[in-house]
């Protein structure tokens, strides 16, 4: 009597959401073969079934066991959650079976992690899209890269399996920061946890607020593409009727520039006096690149006789620009917590043989009041903890983080932005009421922090150690003053090649690299 191998896909954990056949290939198989876990799904099915339960370690002794069983000639269903094929006991079993086995196979599907995040999440698959494990017990880490700058290149949309683990906590960023070349910032993520199972956690992210998130293995990562929009609380992709000539799909050409250059990466105002003072005592042009159109009309004024790169760049385009204006060194002048951005043109500095300084904005002595937080996530428990009516002064890039953060929906949150567009609509998208947004270009004076702070009734200010240029004296003063808490967010720790934190350091380091 020839056996059956019934391979069963059982599902992301909800009874409702396996499928009829699957149901009826448990009821027909005598042995059951089964993490214990999913045992909790299918206890219905479980009466009168001989059942093995080997650890979840021993997925291959379990797919060996269930085709013993098969060979002797009984009904087995080898259970895996999710589906069965994908990423699970599939392929283990066609591993072991043999071309003389006489017993019947049937796979039948399931819903797959893939499936079950994006329904919650709303249709962020609804276009072609890729799937990647992060894993790299099974497969080398360098092929993982190698597949996730392809996936971004093609601007797929994809979903992240075995996102992290106790042993494996920096792939999943490297992974985000490769995204983070050639998809747009503000490309729209979702992360779930627990899909469909207790503790079930689902939230809505850009792309560049990803790098300060923690995950575990029970989280999937969803990453859309150009065109994923928002709609009544969750994320869809269009099918295709889109303007498929949009800019960055492909990198456009750099305008003409200076040869020979320094190129100051800025933003900020120091790093246009920065540029200022170079551009009117050095030999060498100087070209400076802002990440907005604002802050490139904010540079032409401060640093006059500078050549102007300006816009949402990414890596491909700078490093296209920095070959074709052969430049002679990468000034990094990015704000302090522009740590993806730094990451980028260290990287870019070596891969293209181009010296590499850092301006660091001197650090402000933190008073023994201030409430001192390792990460935006940690700031927000902090600040969630403590205040009712909680202002952010940390910019629009972490908003996410604590607009969606455990217990955030119990507070009333107050923002302010530097006044573009794209930063507004974020925090409208966040669910920031109008009138508890100030869209103005700081630094603010501490006089101008109290009388807002005061207005709004304002008990906990989280910022970031900006420095002086920033800001951060006039915020503490105001806090102290009215006798709020003020959390500080520290800094991004960085292995920079040279850093200074002086303007004379920085000309020091470029008259030792030989460049006036």
């Amino acid at each position: 009597m020839n056996g059956v191998l019934n391979l069963v896909s059982v599902g992301p954990g909800f009874a409702d959401l396996i499928i009829p056949r699957a149901i009826a290939a448990l009821q027909e198989s005598d042995v059951i073969v089964a993490y214990d876990l999913y045992l909790r799904w299918i206890e219905p099915y479980l009466e009168g079934k001989e059942i093995h339960t080997p650890p979840l370690t021993q997925e291959r002794a379990r797919a060996l066991l269930a085709i013993e069983k098969a060979r002797g000639g009984a009904k087995v269903a080898l259970i895996s959650s999710g589906d069965i094929g994908i990423y699970a006991m599939a392929a283990l079993a066609y591993e072991e079976m043999r071309e003389d086995d006489t017993f019947e196979v049937k796979l039948i599907p399931g819903v797959t992690s893939a499936n079950a995040c994006a329904s919650l999440l709303g249709s962020p698959l609804s276009h072609d899209f890729a799937t990647l494990s992060l894993s790299d017990l099974l497969c080398p880490w360098e092929w993982i890269e190698h597949r996730a700058r392809h996936i971004a290149q093609a601007d797929l949309a994809c979903v992240l399996y075995n996102v992290q683990s106790a042993g494996r906590q920096e792939g999943v960023y490297r992974v985000l920061s490769l995204m983070l070349e050639s998809k747009a910032p503000h490309t729209l993520c979702g992360v779930v946890k627990n899909a469909y199972r207790p503790g079930q956690e689902v939230a809505i992210y850009r792309l560049d607020e990803m790098m300060s998130l923690k995950f575990d293995m029970l989280t999937t990562i969803v990453i859309g593409n150009r065109f994923t929009q928002r709609k009544r609380g969750q994320i869809f992709t269009p099918r295709g009727y889109n303007d498929w000539s949009a800019p960055d799909l492909a990198v456009a050409p750099a305008p003409v520039l200076p040869e020979h250059g320094v190129w100051i990466f800025s933003g900020t105002s120091d790093g246009n006096a920065l540029a200022a003072q170079l551009a009117k005592s050095g030999a060498s042009p100087v070209i400076v690149s802002s990440a907005t159109e604002y802050g490139g009309e904010i540079a032409l004024k401060d640093c006059p006789g500078v050549a102007l790169w300006s816009g949402r760049q990414g890596i491909e385009a700078r490093r296209q620009a920095l070959v074709q204006s052969k430049a002679r060194v990468v000034l990094d002048a990015t704000h302090p917590y522009a740590q993806i951005m730094s990451a980028q043109l260290i990287e870019l500095s070596r891969e293209l043989g181009i010296p590499y300084l850092r301006y660091e904005r001197p650090a402000t002595p933190l008073a023994d009041d201030v409430i001192r937080c390792a990460s935006p996530r940690d700031a927000a428990e902090q600040a969630i903890a403590r205040g009712q009516r909680i202002f952010l002064a940390t910019g629009s890039k972490d908003l996410a983080t604590f607009l969606q953060a455990p217990g955030a929906d119990q507070k009333q949150w107050f923002v302010r932005l530097t006044a573009e567009p794209e930063f507004l609509q974020r925090a409208l998208d966040l669910g920031v009421p109008r009138d508890r947004i100030c869209a103005m270009q700081g630094p603010f004076s501490a006089a101008f922090n109290s009388a807002l702070w005061r207005d709004w009734q304002i008990d906990c200010v989280v910022t970031k150690e900006s420095g002086a240029a920033g800001g951060y004296a006039a915020k503490a003063a105001a806090a102290h003053e009215l006798g709020i808490a003020l959390l500080v967010i520290a800094r991004p720790q960085l292995d920079y090649p040279h850093v200074s934190e002086t303007f004379d350091g920085v000309a020091q380091q470029l008259v030792a690299l030989q460049i006036p």
